[in-house]
């Protein structure tokens, strides 16, 4: 596939354009500033883009078969609605203007549920600095159900992910956080993107959260 890649200069972003390109995808990636540090192949591009806005989105999805978006500020900004809810909607109005129907996003893991009714981010408890960014997510995540012309998927991390090998052993569930049997829940940056670009090839959850952790 030519898939175009929003946030391809995170750390997850990285790791799914890697992901991809080991794969034989062709990949674009999209960074505010133009370029990514640390990925060197020749079926991957970068290029300027602000993913915020729709005219942007629909300009560069033109003509790729899906886009990818790994957007997400650095914890404890003042920007963090601004830019996660934000390119919620731009990605949902950019692609309807594009005509590209395929969409998988990283999520939050604030909005899964730990028990009925209840999220992990309604812990008294949830890290303040966390609380804008996860519920600016499960405010995004609330923006893609109520798309049904869009062929998205939002895709939820563990509660911790940070670096670790690429193991390909994980499990994958719906909206419940997912724990180990010490009550740990963790995924690499390398396992995330397993199961990113598992889903964008497999379209095994179209409009609807996943989640993924050891």
């Amino acid at each position: 596939m030519k898939v175009l890649l929003f946030g391809a200069s995170g750390n997850i972003g990285r790791a799914i354009a890697q992901e991809l390109l080991t794969r034989g995808h062709t990949v674009t990636g999209v960074t505010r500033r133009g370029t990514v540090d640390g990925v060197d192949h020749d079926q991957f591009t970068s290029t300027a883009g602000d993913a915020t806005d729709p005219t942007t989105v629909a300009s560069l999805a033109d003509g790729h078969d899906a886009v990818a978006c790994a957007v997400g500020p650095a914890v404890g900004r003042e920007d963090d609605r601004e830019i996660i809810v934000g390119t919620a909607r731009s990605l949902i109005e950019g692609l309807r203007k594009a005509g590209v129907r395929r969409l998988v996003t990283i999520g939050g893991a604030g909005s899964l549920e730990v028990a009925p009714g209840k999220r992990v981010l309604d812990d008294p408890n949830f890290p303040a600095m966390w609380r804008a960014n996860a519920e600016a997510q499960s405010e995004a995540l609330g923006l893609y159900r109520d798309v049904t012309d869009l062929d998205w998927t939002y895709i939820s991390p563990a509660a911790h992910i940070g670096e670790g090998p690429r193991t390909g052993a994980f499990r994958v569930g719906g909206d419940q956080l997912l724990t180990d049997d010490n009550g740990k829940s963790d995924i690499s940056y390398a396992d995330y993107a397993v199961a990113f670009v598992d889903e964008l090839e497999r379209s095994t959850a179209v409009r609807r959260r996943i989640t993924v952790a050891y």
